[in-house]
């Protein structure tokens, strides 16, 4: 059976761990997050079933699973259904209009929640276009709309995939939204008609993206509070890249928009910004 509780690592332990994140996953670990560090470190060590923690901290630097476990671990993945409202306010208001217009005209929509966590953006982002009207709803699902959810982490996007969450949840959703969910004991399910639209795929923000169609929007919320300037910077720039011309692209309350995106970005809301045409 497996120890219980916290290990306890070195400063160097510290400093090689953060160095690793940072490269891999552009995620910053003061040493004021020692103490996180190894306590969420903990379970994935004893499992690695080596002597001493710095062996586990060298293991990290040339095994990918391990690395990935340890990323995984930790990382913060909290959300909620219709976080920050005003930026669904937004999508119902203005882009829901232009969408629905765009695929009337035999067009295609796709939208990207990226950093998605488990699920709960992105199915708030599905039912806002989908509308409240179930017969709308259900054209619009059967045209040529997409949305992708991406994170760094898998086990977040299990839950994403399976679209059920605690009942409490409906108190988050607008009421005309409901119609999209169904009650399964003590937790709500998104109906199939939410869940076919949007596609979960493992990818980690800072490597190479196989991704090569433009977004009409996209969704990059509270994830960049975890990296540096430049980092942030890096990952805005390549965002704008994959939104289309008038697109939209929405950020978290406490993050802002900083380097050679500010030049591709207009701010039309409260952290919602539009790409200037080309």
């Amino acid at each position: 059976m497996l120890a219980t509780g916290p290990v306890e690592g070195s400063p160097r332990d510290l400093r090689s761990i953060a160095a690793l994140v940072h490269a891999h996953a552009g995620i910053v670990l003061p040493d004021a997050k020692s103490t996180l560090v190894f306590s969420r470190l903990s379970g994935p060590f004893r499992r690695s079933g080596l002597p001493r923690f710095a062996d586990y901290v060298a293991r990290l630097e040339t095994d990918e699973a391990a690395r990935r476990e340890a990323i995984e671990a930790l990382t913060t993945n909290h959300t909620g259904l219709f976080r920050e409202a005003h930026h669904f306010d937004h999508v119902a208001a203005d882009l829901r209009p232009a969408l629905m217009a765009k695929l009337r005209a035999g067009g295609r929509v796709r939208l990207w929640s990226a950093g998605s966590s488990s699920g709960e953006e992105v199915h708030s982002l599905a039912v806002t276009v989908l509308g409240g009207d179930p017969a709308e709803g259900r054209l619009i699902a059967g045209s040529d709309i997409a949305l992708l959810a991406t994170d760094i982490n898998t086990k977040v996007l299990a839950v994403g995939e399976a679209g059920t969450y605690a009942a409490a949840g409906i108190d988050a959703i607008p009421a005309p939204l409901r119609i999209w969910t169904e009650a399964q004991g003590d937790e709500l399910r998104f109906r199939a008609e939410v869940r076919r639209l949007i596609r979960f795929r493992q990818l980690n923000l800072l490597a190479a993206w196989p991704i090569r169609t433009g977004f009409d929007a996209i969704f990059c919320r509270n994830t960049m509070i975890y990296f540096d300037e430049p980092t942030k910077a890096r990952l805005i720039a390549r965002l704008c890249d994959q939104l289309l011309p008038g697109g939209y692209l929405y950020i978290g309350h406490s993050e802002r928009v900083t380097g050679p995106a500010t030049a591709m970005l207009e701010p039309i809301g409260q952290t919602i910004y539009r790409k200037r045409p080309a």
